[in-house]
């Protein structure tokens, strides 16, 4: 289980910094069940990680209280 910490540094970098994600990273697996981020297909035919709405906000409410 990720620790808030890691929830929200994972967002982060997911919202900041797609391109440089390991697509087999396992703690991702943990923000997808939580519908918090969502893999896109893109135009070259590769995917890649972003946030959902519920994650965008996710981040949002971390940066107020931050």
């Amino acid at each position: 289980m990720l620790s808030p910490h890691e929830f929200a540094t994972l967002l982060l970098v997911v919202q900041e910094a797609p391109n440089q994600i390991d697509m087999e990273r396992e703690e991702l697996n943990a923000l997808l069940e939580r519908q918090l981020v969502q893999l896109e297909n893109l135009a070259s035919g590769r995917q890649q990680w972003r946030l959902t709405a519920t994650g965008d906000s996710t981040v949002k409410a971390f940066k107020r209280y931050s």
